[in-house]
């Protein structure tokens, strides 16, 4: 395989970072195909610890070409800093190691200010957006009225397209949001200062990966957020605003399907979800409590606390059939050690009717009931662990049910937030 898309197969916080810059090691080009900065990527090298939220994350490795694909949505002000702080740690000093699509769609103030807004107006239906103008962006685009990075190339384009924008936004604030308008010479000015910085990093991406993965260059996809946030495949409405799965990687990068040669979901070993939304599995008691506690369960990005419950088999199983996923790397299992006893779920009951896979109306999965199976739990810490083999039986019991269920076999067990703190149980990837 010369190609491997990484996923969630939750609702993100998986741990796809981590993953994405332990096989960074093995790939030329890092891909990120959708999504924008509201989903940020923690790593930890040598006990420092990395933020990246639009870069991916295999930016900490030397001499490996990231790549911002057109399917992302782009703050530059957020992705200049970002740069900034990289720069100083001592990566990306070669400009040539930073590609963006110039057909990536510029977020905007006016993007910001409205997710902000609606959020507020929603009151207790609030859909958890992060507010940092991901929605209202992918609107834009879909509208046919977004502006993209060739846009901000040219200043009389650029001028033009912002004016048209800024006047419907402004009326749209103003008068139906009862919010602040923006200033045009403002955001103009702001956004050619970006330009400056960003130009020399803009090109046909598209072109670039179909070349490069022709000539036979690894290059490892990274998704941002999970599957069961996917908006057509997701708990929808409680979802992103873009298409999370593998199958996105087409139009996210601009590749052909026939270029995606392998597909690793990436799975903790219990199940988190930030925001609103249903979450079948959650925990309201002190074992949710610990989890959260041991596993630093807050959201990268927000700092918020994530709701925590038993590994959901179902939302695995059913991500696992989207994506068309060929491995499975489990993380965080280190969580668990210390519980007597785990929990499972490998169905869910609801009216009689038994569902093996996540149905379709968010209001059916609120009221579902998880059918569980118990597995005897175990005391030993795992965190300097770094063969199967050395695993307590009871979590190699743990792990083997978990590809029972899913149907997937798990090729690298992550236990502890470390890029050395690994069980890989096949040795590459590619």
């Amino acid at each position: 395989m010369s190609t491997v898309v990484v996923v969630g197969v939750q609702w993100g916080d998986e741990g796809k970072g981590k993953v994405v810059d332990l096989l960074a090691r093995e790939a030329d080009i890092i891909v990120r195909f959708q999504g924008g900065s509201n989903a940020g990527h923690t790593l930890v090298v040598g006990g420092k610890k990395t933020i990246v939220r639009l870069i991916p994350s295999g930016v900490l490795h030397s001499g490996k070409v990231c790549v911002i694909g057109n399917g992302v949505v782009v703050d530059p002000e957020t992705l200049v800093e970002e740069i900034d702080t990289l720069q100083q740690q001592g990566c990306l000093t070669d400009p040539a190691l930073l590609k963006i699509s110039e057909t990536a769609h510029l977020i905007m103030p006016y993007h910001k200010a409205i997710d902000i807004a609606r959020e507020r107006l929603r009151g207790e239906g609030k859909i958890g957006t992060t507010g940092r103008g991901i929605g209202p962006t992918y609107e834009d685009k879909m509208a046919r009225v977004g502006i993209r990075f060739v846009d901000l190339l040219d200043d009389k384009i650029f001028g033009e397209k912002l004016t048209h924008s800024l006047q419907e936004k402004n009326s749209y604030l103003g008068v139906i949001l009862k919010e602040q308008v923006l200033d045009y010479q403002q955001i103009f000015d702001n956004y050619r200062r970006f330009r400056d910085r960003l130009a020399p990093h803009v090109t046909n991406t598209s072109l670039y990966l179909h070349n490069e993965i022709t000539r036979g260059r690894k290059v490892l996809f990274e998704g941002a957020q999970g599957t069961m946030l996917d908006i057509d495949h997701g708990t929808y409405p409680y979802v992103t605003s873009s298409n999370t799965v593998a199958g996105a990687v087409c139009t996210g990068a601009g590749i052909a399907p026939q270029q995606i040669h392998g597909v690793i979901g990436i799975s903790k070993a219990y199940t988190t979800r930030v925001g609103s939304g249903p979450f079948p599995t959650e925990l309201f008691g002190p074992e949710g409590e610990t989890i959260r506690r041991k596993g630093g369960e807050f959201g990268t990005v927000t700092g918020r606390p994530r709701r925590c419950g038993w590994f959901d088999a179902v939302v695995a199983r059913t991500a696992a059939r989207l994506n068309g996923v060929n491995s499975f790397a489990l993380t965080k299992i280190d969580v668990l050690s210390g519980f007597s006893t785990l929990r499972v779920c490998t169905a869910y009951e609801y009216k009689g009717q038994r569902y093996d896979e996540v149905p379709a109306s968010a209001t059916v999965i609120e009221h579902l009931t998880p059918i569980y199976e118990e597995l005897s739990g175990w005391p030993e810490q795992l965190t300097d662990i770094r063969s199967l083999d050395a695993l307590p039986a009871n979590t190699r019991r743990y792990v083997e049910r978990i590809e029972q269920l899913v149907n997937v076999p798990v090729k690298m067990i992550s236990v502890g937030a470390g890029r050395e703190e690994t069980i890989l149980i096949r040795p590459t990837f590619f």
